[in-house]
């Protein structure tokens, strides 16, 4: 699929992707929609305005207006179908021998002002998040941390192989791919055996790699979504980063979970990759042996989407590493497993709303999406340069990278999901 564009070779904007998210510049403030394509976007309130919707039929003008909201959440509601049909008529757009030249191509005047440089944008939130619920899919994450824990013994929870886990999280702070974090305060035990906490900054600041499904079309309050429809409801994905306080967690989770140690911020990048553009790289996930519920069982077999994932870490010093280089596959509940779990209940799930897949991990070493298992605990260090680190100090950049497939030419990728790391705000 060539592009008159030029396209980077290795970009993971390439035309088998288009991917959108929410822009601003400087000399117009005023948040819009637009797709990432090589090293520039195409800001869809100027090509709309434009004239660039002139020869997309299956949109009525009158619902244009959704590329000139400051989010994607009226965009995804229109549903998948209609995802589908504006993605593929962009890629045509930008093909080299693409039906519509006039639009773009041949059209000076439009390129001018709707086709704008990668790095002279500002990026933002790209939904409006209503509700965020982070799983617990990361089948080897939960067996290494519930080892340290527990033991092997006990290291799985008697439910985990049954049900897809999750607690709801905070929605407030998830922020855009290069927002800061102050270090969180809270309650800590001062040491191993401690009974009477202190309260202090977090000295066990972790990462938690994952990825994020946003919600398109919403169902019902009290009806369930099937299983198998399930795919129908997600807009698309991003990557994800659960910042974790584990001291704080360690000492607040019993007996109703993560609060404090995760709602201070989780970081997703910028770009949305839509649904279908993963399509050509469904796989299949972890086994499970389980006896599922009706309601959890797929006809689909390649059920979790193939994603290659690396994370860096970049000191205050300048030295860097990338600590975990896994994949997607390591995942045991698929997204429609998830969907399915979440409302089977007759929770009513809405446009926006933000799903995590928890913490994505391989089965060895350097394969392992968070600090808490690649140093057990903080028994031992992580060789950065000339430092080593057991959790994130203040000053710590990470930047998580993830794309699907291996062609460097047609690579579907989200960019990254960066963030730092501050001092502690007093």
């Amino acid at each position: 699929m060539a592009s008159w564009l030029s396209i980077p070779s290795g970009s993971h904007f390439s035309l088998a992707n288009i991917p959108f998210g929410i822009i601003s510049t400087s000399a117009a403030p005023t948040r819009r929609p637009a797709v990432a394509i090589g090293t520039h976007v195409l800001d869809l309130a100027a090509f709309a305005h434009g004239g660039g919707f002139a020869r997309f039929s299956a949109l009525p003008p009158g619902q244009l207006w959704v590329f000139a909201e400051t989010t994607l959440n009226a965009f995804a509601a229109l549903g998948r179908p209609t995802h589908r049909l504006v993605r593929q008529y962009l890629q045509d757009v930008f093909r080299t021998d693409t039906p519509y030249p006039e639009t773009l191509k041949a059209n000076p005047t439009l390129q001018q002002t709707a086709l704008l440089t990668l790095a002279g944008v500002q990026t933002h939130l790209p939904l409006t998040i209503g509700d965020y619920t982070d799983f617990f899919a990361g089948r080897n994450h939960a067996s290494n941390v519930g080892t340290l824990f527990r033991g092997p013994a006990n290291a799985l929870n008697p439910n985990y192989s049954h049900l897809p886990v999750a607690y709801h999280g905070r929605s407030s702070s998830v922020v855009v791919s290069g927002t800061p974090l102050h270090r969180p305060r809270g309650q800590v035990l001062p040491a191993p055996g401690g009974t009477t906490p202190v309260f202090r900054p977090s000295a066990r600041l972790d990462i938690e790699l994952e990825l994020g499904a946003f919600i398109g079309r919403g169902n019902p309050l009290g009806r369930a979504v099937p299983v198998d429809e399930a795919e129908e409801y997600i807009f698309g994905y991003v990557l994800m980063n659960d910042w974790s306080a584990r001291d704080i967690q360690q000492w607040e989770y019993v007996p109703l979970g993560p609060f404090n140690a995760k709602n201070f911020g989780t970081t997703i990048s910028a770009w949305v990759v839509l649904a279908d553009a993963l399509e050509p790289f469904h796989a299949h996930g972890l086994p499970n042996d389980v006896e599922l519920q009706s309601y959890l069982r797929e006809d689909r077999k390649d059920n979790v989407i193939a994603v290659h994932l690396e994370v860096d870490i970049q000191t205050a010093r300048g030295n860097k590493r990338t600590i975990t280089c896994t994949s997607s596959e390591n995942l045991l509940w698929s997204w429609p497993q998830m969907v399915a779990h979440h409302t089977v209940s007759g929770c009513n799930l809405r446009t926006g709303d933000l799903l995590g897949s928890g913490t994505i991990s391989g089965f060895t070493d350097g394969t392992h999406g968070s600090l808490l298992e690649q140093t057990k605990g903080g028994k031992m260090a992580v060789e950065i340069g000339d430092e080593t680190r057991k959790f994130l100090e203040d000053g710590d950049t990470v930047v998580i990278r993830g794309w699907s497939g291996d062609n460097p030419d047609a690579l579907v990728g989200f960019g990254e999901c960066t963030g730092q790391i501050l001092t502690a705000l007093a």
